[in-house]
């Protein structure tokens, strides 16, 4: 077997090989396409990320709340998004509800793509901020409200600062996730990353040097991710708390 690495620096149009890797005016690399590929998919999981951790967030908040009301609305929501496969969720956003609101059928599938996987990873992440809420003691609940603050204003001062700091591990895995799913947008024409190497392995017959390439990208975004979460973690750690430090 050999391998032709020189492939990524080819014109896409007429397969030449540009010395530098990087066309210019019109004509781009398969480098510059793989490049291009890796910031959608980046773009999508980024986007998609923050849709999942304010909607996820409230959610779960909304569960460990008094009013059954709210709970019933955080774990219906929870349910119905956990239990629908990611693609199907794609498909529906897709096909089904701009056939049901006309008005969706303006906005691009990159944002259909984005709410979806946000949405289905918000469900997660609601039951990570429960069970962080619910790991503190009652007392801290009881305390705020005996100083004078309301529930919110408990949840935002007292709950919260240290249930997201007991949630980050689990938060880091979500992050790293919402990268590796991203790969299913490549069903509704995202120019992400397997996109691309299902259209380049194609072209160019190289499939091992596409499916290498977009591999490395994939660990080094998800690597990243979780460099970054440790950092984080270890800075907001709180001593005498779970994992906190002495």
């Amino acid at each position: 077997m050999s391998w032709d690495w020189q492939v990524f620096c080819k014109n896409t149009i007429d397969g030449e090989v540009i010395g530098s890797c990087f066309g210019s005016g019109g004509d781009i690399t398969y480098l510059q396409w793989l490049l291009s590929a890796w910031g959608w998919t980046l773009s999508v999981s980024l986007l998609a990320l923050l849709v999942a951790l304010g909607v996820g967030s409230l959610m779960g908040i909304l569960r460990t709340t008094p009013s059954r009301v709210l709970v019933a609305i955080g774990n219906t929501w929870t349910e119905l998004f956990r239990n629908i496969p990611l693609l199907v969720q794609i498909f529906l956003w897709y096909h089904v509800l701009p056939s049901l609101f006309l008005s969706l059928r303006e906005i691009p599938s990159f944002v259909l793509v984005v709410f979806a996987l946000g949405f289905f990873t918000s469900a997660r992440i609601a039951e990570q901020v429960k069970a962080g809420i619910e790991s503190l003691p009652k007392g801290q609940r009881y305390a705020g409200l005996a100083m004078g603050l309301t529930l919110p204003q408990t949840y935002r001062y007292v709950l919260l600062p240290m249930a997201f700091r007991i949630v980050i591990p689990p938060l880091t895995s979500e992050s790293m996730n919402i990268i590796k799913n991203s790969s299913v947008a490549f069903a509704v024409s995202i120019s992400e990353l397997t996109m691309f190497y299902l259209q380049a392995g194609e072209e160019t017959s190289r499939n091992l040097e596409m499916i290498l390439a977009i591999t490395a990208a994939y660990f080094v975004s998800a690597f990243t991710i979780n460099r970054l979460a440790l950092v984080i973690e270890n800075r907001t750690r709180v001593p005498g708390m779970i994992g906190g430090g002495k």
